[in-house]
């Protein structure tokens, strides 16, 4: 699949990328997480308010596991999108700073961008917000292992 394609073809491609997402961890399925968008290293993701995922239900205000586990999923993508594809990586790190409650009825974003790779390691940080981008929710610095590629059967790359 290549990431490369005419404006008009983008959702198309975001939506095999939110299906093979969601058909490789359920967890994510069970979120309801999809792509939204994506750029060179970069990626946009959406969490659909969902009552089953309120963390308190005075308030109606989304449960911080539910954020983490966007973030983990949006960094993760956007370093895979880095790499150039699909590729074996491992969380080593995942920071979130919670800066606020998440608007009760509102889908949360995330925008995550893989600023670094080294031949180990892979640096991302991003945000996430639910109506305003400049006016985040919670912020993201994590780090993901490259892990080796397991040779094929043939011998091949």
């Amino acid at each position: 699949m290549t990431l490369d394609v005419p404006p008009d073809q983008k959702a198309q491609v975001c939506a095999v990328m939110t299906h093979g997402m969601q058909a490789r961890i359920p967890h994510n399925r069970a979120l309801g997480l999809e792509v939204i968008d994506y750029a060179a290293s970069e990626v946009w993701m959406r969490l659909p308010y969902d009552a089953k995922l309120v963390g308190n239900p005075a308030t109606g205000v989304l449960h911080g596991g539910a954020i983490s586990s966007l973030m983990d999923a949006a960094c993760g993508f956007a370093t895979m999108i880095a790499l150039g594809g699909p590729s074996p990586i491992a969380t080593l790190d995942l920071r979130i700073d919670y800066l606020k409650p998440a608007i009760p009825g509102g889908d949360v974003i995330a925008h995550a961008h893989c600023f670094k790779i080294t031949r180990h390691v892979c640096f991302v940080r991003g945000t996430a917000y639910v109506h305003d981008a400049n006016d985040p929710i919670a912020s993201v610095a994590a780090t993901f292992a490259r892990k080796a590629r397991k040779p094929k059967k043939d011998g091949s790359p």
